[in-house]
């Protein structure tokens, strides 16, 4: 362990370095390993030394930083600096109520954001933790399914097809292996690896042949390798840590940063001239600068970050319960506004149950040695077993009539997706050796020069290889999943590789039935009916896709094949894409660039995919989605999982997903329309006044109130209307809904100032009060603290908060409020609350230290008209925007 813990400091380059150059022996001796791996004490002890295998995972914040973060709001700085302000210049005790009422809201608001945003991040952390990637180590001498967090330098790791590599590892023994380290080098071909030693000093780290690297992923082969560093000493986490928050934004993400952005613009613009408005008309410039700051809390949608992250945790929750883990929150939005859904066919949209139905020669007899090759094939073969090998396999009375246990295994050339087809040699039990290779029907005659029937070969003269495409053609054309076997006669030598698979024998085929799920059809109809075209990526052959499609209503009339799209540009593929819903035979590469060529069209494109080949095309779609049962490296790639393979459990999913953003979308245009309607208010009463429109406290008590009326948007009712088509983020629409919708809130300001002016006489600074407050206000001579001046002040608060409050109702629905589309309880209970509390605080015992009077009981009926033609005009102006198609 000495040399282990002084290695731990060294950089994760030389530590490599270090293991490729030297023999396996002498990097076992410095890790203090052997080849049968380590035992659980040494595991623990490690542990101890290195920490878990984990790199760039989310840091668990204390809730000390999380309280700290939530200090950060502006509402909370600003009213912190205002309490300090009137505590410091306080002279009556109305002054400390005022301070107090101050620190209450500072409380409320942190309180607020923190308790709801803790519950958010625990309920993503519940539902995160359901998903577990794994790796094979021999711990004790036995192969045991570990978590990759609790691997440690020194364990020894099997790898095979599909596997992520859990580690930097030096290979121990290799046979065929492929790995793909796109995520680290940029290169999409993979790069063969070996076990031999690699003496060369002069190349980069990730170039050496015998080492992998934690973050690639095994395309082909098989390999064993020790763990040589992991977490942040390994190369990727060094790589990470210094490219650590460059992770790219969502859809999601930008629009949010825009929509700030917008408001930060709007802010720039409206302070500055609040500020001078009131500044060189009143020449009060410690006041200008208060309501200055007051304007701009009041702009700044500060309940935003909690908001999202309330809707973004509750809608994980709800999808969960709809067997869909979200591994990546903000995903959720991505997730609603998908309009293209590209997934592979076998399990998806059929039953992923295979059966082997035929095993026959190459004239469709039945052929008993057919299907003896191939369950040797399937016995000896390392690696995945797919659910073709599976099939097989359940041929169990072959394995005792066959004797398997008097084969022995020698040598295995692995599956790749270039040949498509794999090979294993085995020694008979009279001591021979043969080559039995399995694999695509056309990869297949392509290596074969004869081909046997009834006990006799045959050549495969050219006029003969037409017939036995025909056969293929006529299993595929029914539905079947057909495979060629083929063998031969193989001399004695110490390897085998793929240059032995050639002048082969076709002894027959294997045709295997996955027949279309009961479900498939019903829920590819309301996918579309929803506003989601799926579309077929499969490596399988057109003519069983052809078949599979249309039994489940996808149209397949027409088939773009691998080999079309490997000669068309992406222009020429962008063009096509609109019109083909189906792609056959593709490559891993292929379907990358399909899911690109839809993105470069406009479409918001979901990937669901559960294999080795899906890897790509998971992380360059919008959306990546996968199987709980998927290969490591495809259930990493994703941004979410299914507990369950069906597409019905996907549009429950979609339909959470735009629930989602319709209430993160109903606080952003309440709060932006809102806001900008309360600031052209604000700048017009301030070049129009002899006073203040409303003190910074009122302002801010106001904006507080507000807030917390929209608390509650995350558990609020989305209409089935609304979430029926995908909805993409659009800033202009946002823009255009603050445009129209903000000034008509200016309208009934003006016209609640016009009343208050010329109505209650606040124009006139003498106003005397009623008897009760001639006290309150005898001998003030500040404009700002007369009767007529509190009067109006407590008239507009009422007016604002109610008006702000109610028009909730009309935003949050394309309908008609409360007559079409009914808030939630807590959204309606929560309004109610605040609207009371805004007609109870001029008349309560906080009145004074607000700055508030009673109001006169001829306020209230015309606040009720203003009330009823505010809602009526905003819902006139709405449904003109819908119908103009504006948002």
């Amino acid at each position: 362990m000495n040399a282990m813990k002084n290695s731990e400091g060294q950089r994760a380059a030389e530590l490599m370095r270090d293991a490729a150059t030297n023999e396996i022996s002498e990097v076992l001796r410095r890790l203090e390993a052997t080849p049968a791996g380590l035992s659980g004490d040494e595991v623990a002890e490690r542990l101890e030394v290195f920490g878990p295998n984990e790199v760039a995972q989310e840091k668990k914040h204390s809730w000390l930083w999380r309280l700290w973060i939530a200090t950060l709001n502006p509402l909370v700085i600003l009213l912190s600096i205002l309490a300090i302000i009137t505590f410091a210049t306080a002279n009556e005790p109305s002054d400390y109520i005022g301070g107090s009422l101050m620190v209450l809201m500072v409380v409320l608001g942190l309180s607020l954001r923190f308790i709801q945003e803790t519950k958010a991040d625990t309920a993503a952390a519940k539902l995160k933790a359901m998903i577990r990637v794994t790796a094979t180590a021999l711990r004790d001498g036995q192969p045991k399914e570990i978590p990759l967090k609790d691997l440690v330098p020194g364990d020894v790791v099997k790898l095979s097809a599909g596997d992520m590599i859990p580690g930097d590892v030096r290979l121990i023994t290799s046979k065929d292996l492929f790995v793909i380290q796109a995520t680290l080098t940029g290169e999409s071909l993979p790069v063969e690896k070996t076990d031999a030693r690699d003496p060369r000093t002069n190349v980069q780290c990730i170039e050496h042949t015998n080492l992998c690297f934690l973050g690639t992923s095994v395309e082909s082969g098989s390999a064993t390798g020790v763990i040589v560093a992991t977490g942040a000493q390994t190369y990727f986490g060094k790589m990470a840590s210094s490219l650590s928050g460059q992770q790219a934004d969502t859809a999601f993400d930008k629009g949010i940063k825009k929509f700030t952005w917008l408001m930060i613009t709007f802010m720039i613009v409206i302070v500055p001239l609040v500020f001078l408005l009131y500044g060189l008309t009143k020449h009060d410039w410690k006041t200008a600068f208060l309501l200055a700051m007051a304007v701009a809390v009041g702009l700044t949608p500060e309940m935003l970050p909690m908001i999202v992250s309330v809707c973004l945790s509750k809608g994980a929750l709800a999808m969960s319960k709809k067997k869909v883990i979200v591994k990546r929150l903000n995903s959720i939005q991505n997730f609603g506004a998908m309009d293209v859904l590209c997934t592979d066919k076998t399990g998806t949209l059929t039953i992923d149950h295979v059966i082997l139905e035929i095993h026959c020669d190459v004239f469709k007899n039945e052929s008993n040695e057919v299907l003896r090759d191939a369950y040797l094939i399937s016995h000896f073969q390392t690696g995945l077993k797919n659910v073709l090998d599976r099939a097989v396999l359940k041929y169990t009375e072959l394995h005792r009539e066959l004797c398997v246990d008097k084969y022995n295994k020698v040598d295995e050339i692995p599956f790749d997706f270039s040949r498509r087809m794999m090979s294993v040699v085995v020694e008979n039990p009279d001591g021979t050796r043969q080559l039995l290779t399995k694999g695509a029907p056309e990869s297949v005659f392509k290596k074969c020069t004869h081909f046997e029937s009834a006990g006799e070969i045959f050549e495969m003269e050219p006029i003969l290889v037409g017939n036995l495409i025909e056969q293929v053609n006529s299993l595929s054309e029914d539905g079947f999943r057909v495979l060629a076997i083929a063998n031969k006669k193989v001399g004695a030598q110490n390897a085998y590789s793929k240059a032995d698979e050639e002048n082969l024998v076709l002894t027959g085929y294997l045709a295997f039935l996955d027949p279309p799920k009961d479900t498939a059809k019903t829920a590819i109809a309301a996918l579309r009916q929803h506003g989601v075209t799926v579309k077929v990526l499969t490596g399988d052959n057109d003519l069983v896709t052809r078949k599979v499609c249309t039994e489940v209503g996808i149209n397949a009339e027409k088939i773009i094949l691998g080999n079309d799209v490997e000669k068309m540009s992406d222009v020429e593929l962008a063009n096509i894409i609109d019109t083909v819903d189906v792609y056959a035979r593709l490559s891993p590469a292929h379907k990358k660039r399909v899911v690109m060529a839809l993105q470069k069209k406009g479409h918001v494109v979901g990937f669901m995919g559960d294999g080795i080949n899906d890897a790509p095309a998971l992380r360059a779609a919008d959306v990546g989605i996968s199987v709980d049962t998927a290969v490591d490296i495809a259930k990493e790639s994703a941004d979410m999982i299914l507990l369950e393979r069906n597409l019905m459990v996907l549009e429950e999913g979609v339909l959470e997903g735009r629930k989602v953003f319709a209430n993160i979308l109903k606080y952003i245009r309440m709060g932006a329309s809102s806001n900008f309607g309360n600031v052209f208010s604000m700048v017009g009463a301030s070049a129009w006044l002899k006073f203040s429109p409303m003190w910074p406290l009122q302002l801010l008590t106001n904006n507080l109130l507000y807030d917390f009326s929209q608390v509650p948007i995350p558990t609020d009712n989305v209409t089935a209307q609304y979430i029926a088509k995908p909805r993409p983020w659009q800033i202009n629409e946002i823009t255009r809904f603050m445009l129209f919708i903000g000034p008509i809130s200016s309208i009934f300001d003006y016209s609640t100032f016009c009343v208050m002016l010329f109505f209650f006489k606040c124009n006139n600074l003498g106003l005397l009060p009623p008897p009760e407050m001639l006290a309150r206000f005898a001998g003030v001579t500040d404009p700002d603290q007369s009767y007529a001046a509190a009067l109006f002040h407590t008239g507009w608060f009422v007016e604002s908060l109610m008006t702000q409050t109610l028009i909730i109702h009309v935003i949050r629905t394309n309908g008609i409020p409360f007559i079409q589309s009914r808030a939630s309880w807590q959204l309606s209970m929560t309004s109610i609350f605040i609207m009371g509390i805004g007609a109870w605080l001029p008349f309560s015992p906080l009145a004074k230290s607000l700055g508030f009077v009673p109001l006169p009981w001829q306020y209230w009926p015309i606040l009720a008209v203003t009330l009823l033609c505010y809602v009526s005009l905003t819902q006139l102006i709405k449904m003109w925007l819908l119908k103009k198609k504006w948002i």
